[in-house]
């Protein structure tokens, strides 16, 4: 190691030497570093929205246990999802789930933000949410970093009135346009299977979509934009808002 950075310093400029002995020091501390839990965040967001679809497991059949008898517009795997008690912006009876047709009265889990993880993991395997032994160890721990440390105020970033996000559309536009288009196409239409376009999943339910945006669809090979800071989700989901709506 001595002989390599001797050559060095006779070949390369004082400058680039410091240079190249930065990078080695910062790749290094990358190496080192285990700390990094914001792709154990994203995946828990996906375990939130679709547990199953992600552990590749069977797609549950029945009705889940603790869902309300009051709610009868829904049924079988839709009980089964995380966010359909608890509502994509985590904030349950108090968020957007406070009516529709996923009212079910049940509270949010903005109160676990910053909680130990055991506490949501034990919530987790308990007889009224009952998914002890359903998944493996790595799955519920990814699925508490999600809620004691993926959470921010989804109120900034989308009028709760409106349904406008408050993010930059022009901004949106460029990472959209190199990050999403190549899959979802320019207009927001693709793939062929989606059910709606993007114009109108954004306009209509922007909590659910700037999840996806961050964390990714359970199931499908698209990126998660969460590393990059909730603003440049709230960019995307503005400039989605745009797209045709048809």
């Amino acid at each position: 190691m001595k002989m390599f950075r001797s050559s060095i310093k006779k070949l390369l400029p004082t400058a680039l030497v410091v240079s190249v002995a930065s990078l080695g020091l910062a790749m290094s501390a990358t190496t080192a570093s285990s700390e990094e839990i914001v792709s154990s965040i994203a995946r828990g967001g996906l375990l939130y929205d679709k547990w199953y679809k992600v552990i590749k497991a069977p797609k549950p059949s029945e009705t889940h246990a603790a869902w309300p008898a009051s709610n009868t517009k829904k049924k079988g795997d839709a009980t089964q999802r995380c966010k359909a008690c608890h509502g994509w912006d985590i904030m349950g009876k108090d968020g957007a789930y406070a009516s529709g047709s996923y009212k079910t009265g049940i509270m949010g889990l903005t109160g676990m933000v910053g909680q130990p993880n055991d506490a949501v993991i034990a919530a987790i395997k308990d007889s009224t949410h009952g998914f002890a032994g359903q998944m493996d160890d790595q799955d519920y721990v990814d699925l508490a970093n999600f809620v004691t440390k993926g959470q921010f105020d989804i109120d900034a970033v989308i009028n709760r009135e409106t349904k406008a996000a408050v993010g930059n559309a022009a901004k949106g536009e460029e990472y959209y346009n190199t990050v999403c288009a190549n899959c979802h196409g320019a207009d927001g239409k693709l793939p062929k299977d989606l059910e709606h376009s993007l114009g109108a999943l954004s306009n209509g339910n922007p909590w659910e979509i700037i999840q996806k945006i961050m964390n990714g669809q359970p199931g499908e090979q698209m990126p998660a934009m969460r590393a990059f800071g909730v603003e440049v989700s709230a960019d995307i989901l503005a400039y989605l808002q745009t797209l045709p709506k048809e």
